[in-house]
């Protein structure tokens, strides 16, 4: 009997504002990174509690999302794969971030000319791929998703 596919389960959240995007900046196995703030999952734990958790240990906001903006399957190799809740916000003003999670170097807001030129230092391809669909207008609502049988 082959053992069972277990992907890890993910959230991570989008959030734009004035043409910029917010990236965390942290460094992963000795390498520098940037990624949406992201994280697993908890026990217990809705997905959109899970996006606003790590959205404010990321960078300090206390903001929950406003909408799913898609569902993403990745294989980084081929023991380790993930399925990932993206989220979003869109902001009318840029706040001030300050990550409270002591792997998290900093937050900052960067334009998608910026967020091209450090493309080889993105955690994953998950991370332009939800940028890319957020500047197509993807999104549904969180409706779709339903936590009550926790």
């Amino acid at each position: 009997m082959s053992q069972r596919y277990k992907p890890n389960t993910t959230v991570a959240c989008v959030v734009h504002c004035q043409d910029k995007y917010l990236l965390v900046e942290e460094y992963i196995d000795g390498e520098l990174r940037y990624n949406q703030p992201a994280g697993h999952l908890e026990a217990n734990e809705s997905l959109i509690s899970a996006c606003q958790r790590e959205l404010h240990e990321e960078t300090g906001l206390d903001i929950a999302p406003s909408y799913l903006l898609g569902i993403y399957q990745f294989s980084a190799n081929k023991d380790l794969a993930f399925v990932r809740y993206t989220f979003a916000i869109d902001l009318e003003n840029q706040p001030t971030t300050q990550p409270l999670d002591q792997a998290i170097n900093r937050a900052l807001w960067l334009s998608i000319e910026q967020i091209e030129q450090i493309r080889d230092q993105l955690r994953s391809p998950l991370v332009m791929q939800s940028i890319l669909d957020h500047q197509q207008g993807k999104h549904f609502p969180l409706t779709v998703l339903n936590s009550r049988f926790l």
